[in-house]
């Protein structure tokens, strides 16, 4: 997967992540990256009877260059590390592990639900294989034990 992100906020900005999501990868660089967004939405979803579980404890609060939650980002790529992790969620809507490369520029989770959409549109555009052992041991979550898992994820 390869992504970048671009926002006017300072503290945001613009950020760029590659990764294989081979072996773990997923609970070692994702699965503790928290949502993200400005302090006017949250005050908006909250005015509006949402996000009302919110806090800044589950979810990176940013105002300008300023970072509201105590502690800041857990990492310093954690907004492109948590769209990352969106998109992986939205493409296991597949129903199946997908061999291949995604690469989103800004994208996020109806993009990722339109390319979808448009891939199994096209029957000729996908196939289904058969994973050999060797193939299975490479996929996301192969090898991960208990103690891999972040206490925050």
């Amino acid at each position: 997967i390869d992504f970048s992100i671009d926002f006017t906020d300072a503290a945001i900005g613009h950020q760029h992540k590659r990764l294989s999501m081979a072996n773990g990868s997923f609970v070692r660089e994702l699965s503790d990256c928290r949502t993200f967004c400005r302090q006017a939405d949250v005050d908006a979803m909250r005015a509006n009877g949402l996000a009302l579980g919110g806090t800044y404890d589950n979810a990176v609060v940013v105002e300008g260059e300023h970072i509201l939650s105590p502690g800041g980002f857990r990492r310093a790529d954690e907004a492109v590390r948590h769209k990352m992790l969106d998109a992986l969620g939205d493409l296991a809507l597949a129903g199946a592990p997908i061999l291949g490369r995604y690469t989103g520029n800004r994208a996020g989770h109806a993009m990722t639900n339109r390319l979808l959409r448009a891939l199994f549109a096209q029957p000729d555009a996908y196939r289904i294989v058969e994973c050999d052992a060797a193939r299975r041991r490479s996929l996301p979550g192969a090898g991960v034990h208990l103690a891999d898992i972040p206490a925050v994820a």
